[in-house]
């Protein structure tokens, strides 16, 4: 959060409890996305194994929801 100051808090709890789409790296970390209305852009949210403690968080430009 310290390099992307204009991420809001609420945005990320609200993308880990409402995942569109969820994917567990070779790392254990896990990546979660959704889309936030505000930012008009979805947001990737990198939390550790645990699912919790977030290791990152950016607007994902190349997002696509399939199907």
């Amino acid at each position: 959060m310290l390099r992307r100051p204009y991420l809001k808090t609420e945005w990320i709890e609200y993308v880990l409890a409402n995942p569109l789409r969820m994917e567990i790296q070779t790392n254990g970390r896990i990546r979660y996305w959704g889309f936030i209305e505000d930012l008009g852009k979805y947001l990737r949210i990198v939390t550790e194994p645990d699912g919790v403690t977030v290791h990152n968080a950016f607007p994902d430009r190349r997002f696509r929801i399939k199907g």
